[in-house]
């Protein structure tokens, strides 16, 4: 297997090597600025910018122009969203009509190429993907496509595609057909070329991972084997007993009756939101552990109090950041809040096993023993971090990197026998006999362009002329904090901002920093307005993360109130293969708002009524 398996190229590489990077979604700079676990230092728009530094040329393809890398000169070449596939299929019939493949590489590294071949020149459908069929599709200039195919096989170039390109109709097929072009270019494995996913998608993408994984809580053993995709939760809890093709399999959806939800808020994450509410109805009861009042903790039948990272100690750290924090209390607990530990360490004793999940450790005892557990496996790697009590009075402890640098399928590349890759061929698959097996129209054996369930080349442009993309948002990491200051901040008239062209909004007689209303046949919502060429005519944008508000929630797909564009967005999976979210294909219309505007009231508390003024009189 190639060394540190799951590694992407590191920065390095790229800095030093690279000639070109063309990144489809583009490196924007927001997402950088986060890391689960948090970052450390903002490591990856420092690589990019020496990388502009030394000459690297940056190509953006996305419909957006900033999410290009930010302080750095870049090319944008700005396409239809979702049409990323058809793109790299129109490079790929540059590269091999004009002989510009590299031949040797797929004949040791890979299998499947003759299909791949015949697919892209058209023997077996008819339909040769050329640079002119894919600018149909794009947008693009079929000049620039080529152009394009021809530079990147000239040069030292790394293929850098985003994290929100797969949240799409058939969001894996820009991946594999990626890779697929990498493979053509004949440069993965060297320092600077190939391929990466997830590249300024988090700030630990491009990282060398450290040689030893700071610790977990135990997981212990979970005697339920089945499970869903997380994107098909609210299948799940309407069609019990319903069935689900995923990855070769046919699962079964079992039938819930009780949810427990801890750490996550579906409502910000899942699509459909109106579709979710109905779903979320039918369990008997359901359980949130939040410190705040979030749309699932409104939707609860029962919230329990948890705190917050001010209310207790914890450790905070990263797996691609060499920085473990010391997250000390500062205040006492609120109320009746207690931290998950102590919730479900009750629950447990309440069940007989206390014993057995607390291990006879309390919260501070598992700090303790979990930070001797990362000292312990950093000491096996020769690195050193200092006792428990000088990290806890110092505040953070860095584990100094014994690795920095990583190539990709590096090894894979020296010896591709004993580096052999964990496919069935052992080598990388152009063409799977393992997923064309499964009999997938959706989704064959190699990468294919398939028309998405709505974009703007479809025909339900006449009512919904405007493709809708819903990225992270700038101000926060999801759906956190938002009732803070620094989200608040970013509010256009109090909703999430809505970014549209000029001319789009013209036609619509919307000005910068109205209150508009943008809808499809699934719901509706306000947002407010923020006009910018940065946006491709017919694209509009509107970040995740607004708390879900709806103007009366009583009534099914009441409109929501603070720019939430999950009341809008598609709750299809991706494909049978995967089942995945496919948040950016959505079409949608924008209109600015006529009459009184709907306060906001998503960080408004619910009226707390006293537990003896509801329960049931007990006659004694």
């Amino acid at each position: 297997m190639d060394g540190l398996v799951g590694n992407h190229s590191t920065w390095d590489g790229i800095v030093e090597h690279s000639e070109l990077v063309v990144a489809f979604g583009g490196l924007p700079r927001r997402n950088t600025q986060v890391q689960a676990g948090g970052p450390a230092r903002h490591e990856a728009t420092e690589a990019i910018s020496r990388a502009g530094k030394r000459g690297v040329r940056f190509i953006t393809v996305s419909p957006v122009r900033d999410d290009g890398p930010d302080r750095v000169a870049s090319e944008w070449l700005s396409l239809r969203p979702n049409s990323d596939v058809a793109v790299m299929l129109g490079l790929a019939h540059v590269l091999i009509t004009e002989g510009l493949h590299d031949s040797g590489f797929v004949e040791r590294y890979c299998v499947g190429f003759d299909t791949v071949r015949a697919y892209v020149l058209g023997e077996n459908d008819g339909v040769p993907k050329t640079a002119r069929w894919a600018a149909s599709l794009s947008g693009l200039d079929a000049n620039r496509i080529i152009a394009l195919a021809r530079e990147m096989a000239a040069k030292r170039t790394m293929i850098a595609v985003n994290w929100a390109i797969q949240r799409a109709d058939h969001g894996e097929q820009p991946y594999w057909m990626a890779v697929t072009l990498a493979a053509l270019l004949g440069q993965i494995g060297l320092p600077g070329g190939g391929f990466g996913f997830g590249y300024s998608s988090t700030n630990g993408m491009g990282r060398a991972e450290l040689g030893f994984r700071w610790p977990a809580f135990p997981q212990g053993k979970n005697p339920v084997t089945s499970f869903i995709p997380v994107a098909r939760l609210t299948d799940l809890l309407l069609d019990p007993g319903g069935h689900l093709e995923f990855n070769g399999e046919v699962l079964t959806y079992p039938d819930i009756r009780l949810v427990y939800w801890a750490g996550g808020n579906p409502f910000h994450h899942h699509q459909d939101l109106n579709r979710l509410v109905e779903a979320w109805q039918r369990p008997q009861t359901i359980i949130v552990n939040e410190p705040y009042w979030t749309a699932t903790a409104r939707h609860a039948d029962i919230v329990l109090p948890v705190t917050t990272p001010l209310e207790r100690n914890d450790l905070a750290f990263s797996n691609r950041e060499n920085v473990v924090i010391a997250m000390k209390q500062l205040i006492a607990p609120m109320g009746e809040a207690r931290d998950d530990f102590a919730i479900f360490a009750g629950l447990a004793a309440r069940l007989g096993i206390e014993e057995a999940f607390t291990g006879g450790r309390d919260a501070t005892e598992w700090i303790r023993n979990m930070y001797a557990e990362a000292r312990s496996a950093a000491a096996a790697h020769e690195i050193a971090l200092p006792e428990f009590t000088e990290f806890w009075q110092r505040g953070h402890a860095e584990a100094k990197r014994r690795t920095t640098s990583h190539i990709l399928l590096g090894s894979f590349r020296e010896d591709p026998v004993r580096h052999a890759l964990a496919t069935p061929s052992g080598r990388i698959e152009l063409f799977s006999k393992r997923i064309a097996s499964f009999g997938y129209d959706d989704c064959p054996g190699h990468a294919i362009w398939h028309e998405p369930a709505e974009w703007l080349g479809s025909p339900l442009t006449v009512r919904y002329p405007l493709h809708l993309l819903s990225p992270q948002p700038a101000e926060k990491l999801h759906s956190q904090y938002d009732q803070g200051s620094v989200s608040r901040a970013g509010k256009v008239a109090d909703r999430a901002p809505l970014r549209l062209h000029p001319s789009d909004a013209a036609i619509r007689g919307i000005r910068n920093g109205d209150v508009v209303k943008v809808f499809n046949d699934r719901g509706a919502c306000l947002a407010g307005a923020v006009l910018t060429d940065a946006v491709s005519q017919g694209v509009v944008q509107l970040p995740t993360g607004a708390w879900y508000d709806p103007a009366d929630p009583k009534i099914a797909g009441s409109l929501e109130k603070h720019g939430n564009p999950n009341v809008l967005t598609l709750d299809h999976g991706s494909s049978r293969l995967a089942q995945a979210p496919i948040c950016n294909t959505t079409l949608v219309e924008v209109v600015a708002f006529e009459g009184p505007v709907p306060a906001v009231t998503a960080f408004t508390p619910p009226a707390i009524v006293p537990a003896s003024s509801h329960l049931p009189k007990i006659e004694r």
